[in-house]
């Protein structure tokens, strides 16, 4: 990722968001001077609950698209006004093929029973796009129709049809502990969980729960998925729990204590995340999980920040 790219990024968002401007301001930050990307503030994640983050030189432009967190019950969900819809469509396939090849080399089988039921999901619609593009009869989704799953999953097995299957953690347990799928130590099935119990089951580390779906698809290794709805890209695991970053992607961990030090390589601290897909909002966003990052540009997720809200995904603890 080009330091002078993000730098002028920086620049077009202070002048065309009001919101992160005055942030940066009350920290005594401006656009003079900077040279380098340590320097850059990134916006807390809860803005999004607040305000409409838009960066745009129009007065009052209109959101294409507004994706909206899974905030369990009680919690006020983030919100994320996209203006050109089509950066986040470049974004997602570029990813995708970055890490798995093209999405017609799948069927793409999508069992997200929570985010289907909801109105705004940036999971969603990132999932019709890829089940569209697979362009397989027997790509679709699922939501509770488990006996179903299982039998398109043991005919693709049959015929060693290459396989995607991603989906919820609960919704995967829930399937796993009905039925048994016979993955051939990953010859034809990929299982992508992307987290989030959202309170329907026990809370489990990545490791158990990846050993639990591991063992019920046959599988060596579970892949994930760490993406939000206040961002544009996302980063995937392959199964060690190490996730990797697209090119428009790139993730700074910073000390838990001081938000403008980054932890020392492979230190915990919070994750920062640059993401140039998110132009037209704010590319420079500080979540609220917790985790460490590697010099290679890999990082590792170890759950969320004590006190901060629990979020729809990602939210396995360590």
């Amino acid at each position: 990722m080009d330091t002078g790219e993000i730098l002028e990024v920086f620049r077009y968002q202070y002048d065309n968001c009001p919101t992160y401007r005055r942030y940066a301001q009350l920290l005594g930050m401006s656009p003079e001077g900077l040279t380098d990307i340590s320097d850059i503030p990134f916006l807390p994640i809860r803005f999004f609950k607040q305000y409409d983050i838009i960066s745009s030189a129009e007065p009052h432009p209109e959101p294409q698209k507004i994706f909206y967190s899974s905030s369990t019950t009680g919690q006020t969900p983030s919100r994320h006004c996209v203006l050109d819809i089509s950066l986040y469509e470049r974004s997602f396939l570029g990813g995708f093929r970055q890490f798995y090849g093209g999405p017609e080399n799948y069927v793409i089988l999508a069992l997200l029973p929570s985010y289907l039921e909801r109105e705004g999901s940036s999971l969603v619609y990132m999932a019709d796009r890829l089940i569209k593009e697979s362009g397989r009869p027997e790509s679709g989704y699922y939501l509770y129709d488990h006996e179903r799953l299982y039998s398109t999953l043991t005919e693709l097995g049959q015929r060693g049809q290459r396989t995607l299957l991603l989906g919820v953690a609960f919704g995967l347990l829930d399937f796993v502990e009905k039925y048994r799928i016979d993955g051939q130590n990953d010859t034809w099935l990929t299982v992508m969980e992307t987290g989030g119990m959202k309170g329907r089951r026990e809370e489990l580390s990545r490791e158990e729960l990846h050993r639990r779906l591991s063992d019920g698809f046959g599988l060596r290794a579970i892949h994930s998925e760490y993406g939000m709805c206040e961002l544009l890209s996302q980063a995937y695991s392959t199964g060690d729990g190490v996730f990797r970053t697209p090119e428009s992607m790139k993730v700074i961990v910073r000390d838990i204590n001081d938000p403008f030090r980054d932890a020392v390589p492979g230190g915990r601290g919070i994750i920062n995340i640059i993401d140039l897909a998110n132009r037209n909002s704010c590319s420079f966003i500080e979540t609220e999980d917790v985790g460490r990052a590697w010099p290679d540009g890999s990082f590792t997720v170890g759950g969320r920040l004590k006190g901060a809200e629990r979020r729809g995904c990602n939210m396995l603890i360590e």
